[in-house]
């Protein structure tokens, strides 16, 4: 199977409204894919629809090759879920809301203890398993619902908003957990997220919707290198006489300066940085140090959520 997910034009309205609209996505076994897009953009209920928590009003998806509407349960028996908002039980143990889970999915009462136990290594809460939830920091509880997620062997984990309100330090440890699943565990990553580091530093493959429809996909770095725009910062001696003669040179699409730094706007900023040296040289400029700044996902998203 080399597509778990695929939909086919799955589409949900609310009376007159579109949430998603005419969808179709591909997603690889074993990848980590995120659906990035704005508030409203109808991620989550994309996301519901293929999780069986909501019916589409028309079109269909299969979800490791189960359809989600005559498979349902097989469906559902082959995901985990982390959902944005938070839905664990202060007054349970981490130990006792794996085990709780593990019973609700079936899991064979011979095999439990040993994949609890795996579960509570994976996510690195071994000496921590007994203790209340509410004694748990943030991204404790957060490992813990991920580790939820798993603990019936899913195919597929569906990771809503998972790093939403964490501090950076705990963002960080959370995507090294979701690297690790998606190699050892052999799982496939879904996720929506605000957040474009984390898409750059996690996917495999992003999809942007807006407004009910997806409107581009592609590999962080593809979209980034859509943009072609890099931009050159350079300090040089007499900033100002060096920004007017520097848009004389084939490339440079502009030049501006910046608090005494100069910005220059080219397409492929490898290609440029020999000619503006060669040229600053030949009219006697110094320069004293020069970068490429390539696109970031974030002015990739702004540029298409600004045309869709």
């Amino acid at each position: 199977m080399k597509f778990i997910i695929k939909t086919k034009n799955i589409t949900k309205k609310y009376g007159n409204f579109t949430a998603v609209d005419n969808v179709n996505i591909q997603i690889p076994k074993e990848s980590i894919y995120a659906i990035l897009g704005p508030n409203g953009a109808g991620k989550t209920t994309l996301i519901s629809m293929l999780c069986t928590i909501l019916r589409p009003t028309s079109g269909t998806a299969k979800v490791n090759g189960y359809d989600i509407i005559n498979e349902a349960a097989k469906v559902r028996s082959s995901i985990g879920i982390v959902f944005q908002s938070r839905s664990l039980d202060d007054m349970l143990t981490g130990r006792e809301h794996l085990e709780m889970h593990a019973a609700l999915y079936g899991v064979p009462k011979n095999i439990r203890e040993k994949r609890i136990n795996e579960i509570l290594e994976l996510i690195d809460l071994e000496e921590r398993a007994d203790d209340y939830v509410k004694t748990y920091s943030e991204g404790m509880k957060r490992r813990l619902e991920i580790g939820r997620g798993l603990v019936h062997h899913p195919k597929v984990l569906f990771l809503d908003e998972p790093t939403l309100g964490l501090d950076p330090q705990t963002r960080e440890s959370i995507w090294e957990y979701i690297k690790y699943l998606n190699k050892e565990e052999k799982v496939t990553i879904l996720l929506t997220t605000h957040y474009m580091e984390e898409v750059d530093k996690l996917c495999d493959k992003v999809a942007i919707m807006n407004k009910g429809k997806i409107i581009k996909v592609g590999t962080p770095e593809s979209l980034k290198n859509e943009l072609k725009s890099d931009t050159i910062t350079a300090k040089v001696e007499r900033p100002k006489e060096f920004v007017k003669i520097v848009q004389d040179i084939e490339g440079v699409k502009e030049a501006f300066l910046n608090e005494k730094i100069i910005k220059i706007i080219v397409e492929r900023g490898e290609n440029l940085i020999p000619k503006i040296v060669n040229f600053a040289n030949m009219n006697n400029f110094e320069i004293k140090s020069i970068k490429i700044e390539r696109p970031t996902l974030d002015e990739v998203f702004k540029k298409y959520i600004s045309e869709g």
